[in-house]
């Protein structure tokens, strides 16, 4: 067996985040410059670490171009329709990339375990994604899919850590305290899930999530392997002459016409 690795420097996780950061922004100029239309899906279990490595793919680029896309629960209308149709109406145009917390596979995970599909939806939607995710390649949709990876005594061990944080308590909705208690039903969605929509064309790549430094660092450096890019060469920016309110005729009102912040700091 390998030896568990230590604990990862804190320099060199940020030093290197910073590097994958700047690679990320060449990324994105690249996909706007050639038109291209990306899609990232993120699943895994609940406290998996998927919103900590989106929100580092996304702090250094433009929301303009890249997209976070965390759809809620499906209204009454939406229950009747087409079950991908509410998910179509979030893919990219050219020159964009969206990054999915959590997509379509909602079907084969948290709605096969808790009850809120029938068996016919459910197999349905084994047999029709591979063909829906072909489709979107075909229509030149470069799509990828993350799988999250996390122990059992992890996931507690982040759970508890948001009982005790007021920041994090937010994450702890009730469907992941249910959740909590059906880690062998789960694991069983997964399984049958990854049988039927791990196509050649479309494969799930799975991090390893325990040590969460390590899975930003990983799944970032892997994101930017599955599409090819060059840089674009930016044209050098000359500031124009900034203009002087003085000599320019317009006198601004007098500062205390305006209501400020109280400055508490």
């Amino acid at each position: 067996m390998s030896k568990k690795p230590g604990k990862l420097d804190k320099k060199m996780y940020e030093a290197e985040l910073v590097r994958l950061q700047i690679e990320l922004v060449k990324l994105q100029d690249w996909v706007k410059a050639k038109g291209l239309k990306v899609v990232v899906l993120f699943e895994g279990r609940d406290a998996a670490g998927k919103g900590g490595v989106i929100k580092r793919i996304t702090e250094k680029l433009n929301p303009r171009i890249v997209r976070i896309v965390a759809l809620g629960v499906p209204t009454e209308r939406e229950k009747t329709q087409w079950y991908f149709q509410r998910y179509v109406a979030h893919l990219p145009a050219a020159g964009e990339i969206v990054l999915f917390d959590r997509s379509w596979y909602n079907r084969g995970g948290v709605d096969r375990v808790m009850g809120f599909c029938t068996d016919d939806e459910y197999w349905e939607f084994m047999r029709s994604c591979p063909e829906f995710e072909r489709m979107l390649l075909r229509s030149r949709i470069i799509l990828i899919k993350y799988w999250f990876s996390v122990s059992d005594e992890e996931q507690e061990k982040r759970f508890q850590a948001r009982l005790k944080d007021p920041t994090k308590t937010w994450k702890l909705s009730p469907m992941d305290i249910e959740a909590r208690s059906r880690w062998a039903e789960y694991s069983k969605a997964k399984d049958e899930m990854f049988k039927y929509t791990d196509i050649k064309e479309a494969p799930w790549w799975v991090v390893n999530a325990d040590d969460k430094k390590r899975a930003r660092l990983n799944c970032i450096h892997h994101l930017l392997s599955q599409v090819p890019y060059k840089e674009i060469k930016r044209q050098k920016i000359k500031f124009p002459p900034r203009q002087a309110e003085e000599g320019s005729g317009y006198v601004r009102p007098p500062i205390d016409t305006q209501t400020f912040v109280p400055e508490i700091y």
